[in-house]
């Protein structure tokens, strides 16, 4: 036979276990604020619609604006139409990615371990870092004329002032990531035993690589911005080239159409960065 003081106690167990069941059901987590997966990637797809739209909109409403020669939307795409069908966009698209890919390359591939060295070894810092802020300094636009007197106007200057730009973006942001890695874990992992090669590679690398893909973003629209610059100047073919001649017969729709591949070809090879990013640095917190 159970005593009064038990009863209770029987009795609250009782309610207890249907509300610990109701917190644990759908119906009570329904507002915690998580999306499905697909449901978010819908939204950005919706929002990027909307987005693309707006600006269409925008362009249109300034195109007629009054705005003397500024070409609306449908005056580009059908100028774009003409430039898709006899090659020439293609041409000259190409041959700015190859000169954009060659220089960026060259530039982050040496840009990587320099700015590991100057991260790891405070002698290293010392003696290139003055250096590096000094040509950090100076844009790479500036040293266009230069490279064409000293290198001529073929490919070489023009693949050069890229390799700069890109590296100067490059070495900053991997060395940053270097001297930023948190002196605690560092030391955890002496502690526990490991050297300074184990170290670098299991701690310094993976917590200055979110850094250094930074700096890689950074370094492409740089590039850009270079090789755009140097076909300005002296080149045979681009889109940079190719703005140039229809900027002497003021031919605008040429000139929005070259606008608008730099920008497409760019913004692709952005997301192909920021998509590398996230799966290398899926650990890193994200809001």
């Amino acid at each position: 036979m159970k005593t009064p003081a038990e009863a209770p106690v029987e009795h609250r167990d009782e309610r207890a276990a249907p509300a610990a069941e109701g917190a644990k059901s759908p119906e009570r987590t329904r507002g915690t604020g998580k999306k499905p997966r697909g449901t978010g990637r819908l939204t950005d797809v919706l929002l990027a619609l909307a987005s693309a739209a707006l600006g269409l909109l925008a362009w249109g409403i300034l195109a007629n604006s009054g705005i003397d020669g500024f070409p609306g939307p449908v005056v580009v795409a059908r100028r774009a139409g003409e430039l898709i069908a006899d090659g020439t966009l293609f041409s000259d698209a190409g041959a700015s990615l190859k000169r954009v890919l060659t220089g960026y390359v060259l530039g982050v591939v040496l840009a990587v371990p320099v700015g590991f060295l100057m991260g790891w070894y405070p002698v290293v810092r010392r003696l290139i870092e003055p250096w590096l802020q000094f040509f950090r300094m100076v844009p790479p636009l500036a040293i266009i004329p230069l490279a064409i007197v000293l290198m001529g106007i073929d490919e070489t200057p023009k693949i050069f002032v890229i390799f700069l730009a890109s590296f100067l973006s490059s070495v900053v942001s991997t060395f940053q990531g270097v001297v930023a890695v948190d002196v605690t874990l560092v030391n955890a992992a002496r502690v526990l035993g490991a050297r300074d090669p184990q170290v670098f590679i299991g701690v310094v690398v993976p917590a200055s690589t979110p850094f250094i893909l930074v700096g890689m973003r950074i370094g492409l629209g740089a590039s850009w911005a270079t090789v755009v610059a140097a076909e300005l100047i002296a080149a045979q073919g681009g889109l940079g080239f190719r703005m140039q001649q229809a900027q002497l017969y003021y031919d605008l729709p040429t000139i929005f159409v070259q606008l608008i591949a730099i920008g497409a070809i760019g913004l692709a090879m952005d997301r192909l960065l920021l998509l590398a990013e996230r799966r290398l640095t899926h650990w890193q917190e994200r809001r």
